[in-house]
């Protein structure tokens, strides 16, 4: 082992001691999203067949007159994207603290990145 990898392997623990668990929550999913070769949502742009990866932040029933929707914030660690599907109250297993996989065509609405009705899968728990 040479000096340079002792030196980045001492950088490395000293910033796990020092990063919040938020950052170190951020690091991880981002590394999760490069290895299962998903798109990092903070570089999606609108118009763009997109399949992203993370954690459900919040899930919300949107009660509208003639059109119900099902809304959830998914986090991949870069930025989030609200999955929306249209017509739905509920679908099992879309829960906040939840990983998906996401598929769709990324879309813009009211300066937030959307996917309107995505193809998902859940991954497994780690």
């Amino acid at each position: 082992m040479t000096a340079e990898q002792r030196e980045s392997g001492a950088r490395r623990l000293l910033r796990r001691f020092l990063a919040s668990e938020a950052e170190l929550e951020a690091e991880d999913l981002q590394r999760q999203s490069v290895g299962a070769g998903c798109n990092a949502v903070r570089d999606c742009r609108r118009g763009q067949l997109v399949s992203v990866t993370g954690r459900l932040r919040t899930v919300v029933y949107t009660p509208r007159t003639n059109l119900p929707t099902l809304e959830a914030d998914l986090y991949d660690g870069s930025e989030s994207v609200t999955l929306i599907w249209l017509g739905r109250r509920h679908i099992a297993g879309i829960e906040p603290g939840r990983r998906l996989t996401a598929n769709g065509r990324m879309a813009v609405r009211d300066d937030r990145k959307v996917i309107y009705n995505p193809y998902y899968e859940f991954d497994a728990q780690v």
